[in-house]
């Protein structure tokens, strides 16, 4: 019997309709937040509305309020569901190397020419992609199967220049926590450890009595 191989384009697309996203239904939600970076600690709310847009409450520290909001940002643009064809249209794939540990690299022409990932079990575990001027590479190491698709649960980030390949700033290391409210898995817990010039510096956001807006009547 013939085994018909996936193409790149359709083990990527696989992965990528494999990850966790919130539904066209999603009616936002409120929680509250605790932030803490290294030894210094700020309060407030967090709310996301039905339209993914992120808004910081009650945290008067301008700097705490900014790295609030670029994690409620991240949370919201993550979970965002667009089709392959919204994302991926104007880009092609093909095969690049097999790793040591199964993880399928998948090279990408046409608009975003240069950008790469891998995908081991039907997951992408690996992106290197141009954004805002700047390569960014981010290996997962574990994830979390919701049964609606997987969620992150370790992994890191890195920065390079695009022109001279040089790092910029720190290796970044993530884990994160989910909990189920109502039929959503919602983040409620991120700890960034970075380090950058042999100091690490540590960061976690808390996000407790998380709650869904009641939906907005059509």
């Amino acid at each position: 019997m013939t085994v018909t191989k996936l193409s790149a384009q359709e083990l990527f697309r696989a992965a990528y309709e494999n990850r966790y996203t919130w539904d066209k239904s999603f009616p936002g939600y409120t929680a509250d937040i605790t932030y803490k970076y290294d030894d210094k600690v700020f309060t407030g709310k967090v709310v996301i509305d039905a339209n993914l847009k992120a808004e910081v409450l009650d945290v008067d520290d301008e700097q705490a309020k900014k790295s609030i909001h670029g994690q409620a940002w991240e949370i919201a643009i993550h979970r965002v569901r667009r089709s392959f064809e919204e994302t991926h249209s104007t880009n092609t794939f093909s095969y690049g190397d097999t790793d040591e540990t199964g993880a399928t690299e998948i090279l990408v022409g046409g608009k975003s020419e240069g950008d790469k990932y891998k995908v081991r079990n039907n997951e992408v575990c690996h992106v290197h992609r141009l954004i805002h001027g700047t390569f960014v590479t981010i290996n997962t190491f574990s994830s979390h199967d919701t049964g609606a698709g997987y969620l992150s649960h370790t992994y890191d980030s890195v920065y390079h220049d695009p022109k001279t390949g040089e790092q910029k700033g720190g290796r970044s290391e993530f884990t994160d926590e989910y909990e189920k409210v109502g039929e959503y898995s919602i983040l409620n817990r991120r700890e960034i450890r970075t380090e950058a010039a042999g100091k690490i510096s540590v960061q976690e956001f808390v996000f407790s009595n998380i709650q869904l807006l009641e939906p907005v009547a059509a």
